[in-house]
């Protein structure tokens, strides 16, 4: 795929990103095709995928420069290298539109991704609540004086803690507070921690603080999957984490709309340790997507992104209501926030069928476990949608029901195959082309009608 030369009339959109892939493309030219390669797959397919937005020309590239060649471990004044005035000026802007959009005390901002910010926040809590010599140590001196010891017995303390879960109520697949309550005084946690990644509901996270209070508990939310729902006020009051969490984690990408990035929020007595998440648990950060997460932040900072992120669950509603008048299962019968996720045990599939099967007809989401799913995390019992990616195209509740529609229509054709024993297959499936044929078509004119970075042309 070649690229075009820029007229006169081009966009600045246009003229950044072709002049950058030009670039790529004499130095490799198969990585500059499989980017524009990339740009036509997604504005041929139907992104929902709950965890995947698109984020601004501005976020991506804020990321595409030489700040990535900064080393920049420590924090803003506190590096161990020098000449990071710059990044200091960056990170130091990005922390501040944190802690302002959330209502936060402190904000960290150089984790890398969702799970590096919750190894973080992890790590600030034991350091504050176990008992443990290591531990003790290890905030007494440098970290790059720890003995071999040090870190073994570091190593051991950290992985004795117990982990439990919850699990949903059977009959309504929803939290049971007081379920939670009672799991929560049977076991005295040193950590409880609210968040999901497939939960079509809200939390209440006002009740979470109060049994953590009532067991001694540090409150922890990962709110990765509805930061954006937060940053734009459709979470507040008792469903607001901020608020009611000591320590708060997200990514920045997913509906906050940034970079692929994580980030810690949290109360003013935890900061000292959270500000030594690198070296103590990250490598060197990444100035450039810093850079990327301060634009997003104040990208979600301005009064359209609360409308934004209000219409992403007012979808979400439409989208579920609009499946279940077409013959499918949603799970706990509709959705609060940006995800819905459904059943297709009724049509004979699996969820990896039903996704590829989808993808094939111009649609991208991802199969998922449902509740005491029987089918296992690989094949599962479900997919997941999100309405994230599609409410940033601009798509309301008509286009709702017509994804709706294209989804029944799909699942209905789609049948599994046979095993050589004679059972169905968990994961190979026939499509009717006919049927695949006319979806693919549907989700080509809608994406036609809403598309994707119209300011850019490659």
């Amino acid at each position: 795929m070649k690229a075009q030369t820029p007229t006169a009339t081009a966009s600045p959109e246009t003229i950044a990103f072709r002049a950058a892939l030009d670039v790529v493309g004499a130095a490799l030219p198969e990585v500059a095709d499989s980017i524009r390669q990339e740009l036509a797959d997604q504005r041929s397919h139907l992104k929902l995928i709950a965890s995947e937005n698109f984020a601004s020309p501005a976020v991506l590239l804020a990321m595409g420069n030489w700040l990535s060649d900064k080393y920049a471990e420590g924090s803003p004044g506190h590096r161990f290298y020098a000449g990071c005035d710059n990044v200091d000026a960056i990170e130091s802007r990005a922390v501040e539109l944190a802690k302002s959009l959330f209502g936060a005390q402190h904000a960290y901002v150089q984790p890398h991704s969702g799970i590096d910010a919750n190894l973080v926040a992890f790590w600030a809590v034991l350091t504050h609540r176990v008992e443990a010599p290591e531990l003790e140590r290890l905030n007494a001196k440098d970290v790059r004086d720890l003995s071999a010891e040090d870190w073994e017995g570091l190593r051991r303390k950290l992985g004795s803690q117990k982990m439990m879960g919850i699990t949903v109520e059977p009959q309504t697949n929803l939290i049971d507070y007081d379920e939670v309550r009672k799991r929560a005084r049977e076991e005295r946690p040193l950590l409880l921690i609210a968040g999901y990644s497939s939960y079509p509901r809200r939390i209440n996270f006002r009740t979470f603080r109060e049994i953590a209070d009532e067991v001694g508990a540090t409150f922890m939310v990962d709110m990765a999957h509805f930061a954006g729902l937060v940053a734009g006020k459709v979470y507040t009051g008792d469903f607001e984490p901020v608020r009611h969490a000591h320590i708060v984690t997200t990514t920045t990408h997913k509906t906050l709309r940034g970079p692929r990035g994580g980030m810690v929020l949290c109360d003013a007595e935890l900061a000292g340790t959270v500000d030594r998440g690198c070296p103590l648990v990250l490598g060197g950060p990444l100035p450039h997507i810093i850079a990327a997460k301060a634009v997003a932040l104040h990208e979600a900072s301005q009064p359209e992104f609360a409308t934004y992120a209000r219409r992403i669950v007012d979808n979400a509603a439409a989208l579920a209501e609009a499946l279940q008048s077409n013959g499918v299962t949603v799970v706990t019968g509709g959705s609060e926030n940006h995800i819905v996720l459904v059943d297709v045990r009724p049509f004979g599939l699996t969820g990896r069928q039903g996704e590829a099967a989808l993808r094939s007809a111009g649609v991208t989401l991802n199969r998922n476990v449902i509740p005491y799913d029987t089918n296992g995390s690989w094949y599962t019992s479900g997919l997941r949608l999100g309405t994230p990616a599609v409410t940033t195209l601009g798509m309301a509740a008509a286009e709702m029901q017509e994804i709706a529609a294209i989804i029944a229509g799909v699942l209905r054709a789609t049948a599994p195959t046979k095993t050589t024993s004679g059972k169905p297959s968990l994961a190979n499936y026939t499509l009717d082309e006919p049927a695949r044929s006319q979806a693919e078509g549907r989700a080509r004119d809608l994406l036609g009608r809403f598309p994707l970075y119209p300011e850019i042309e490659l």
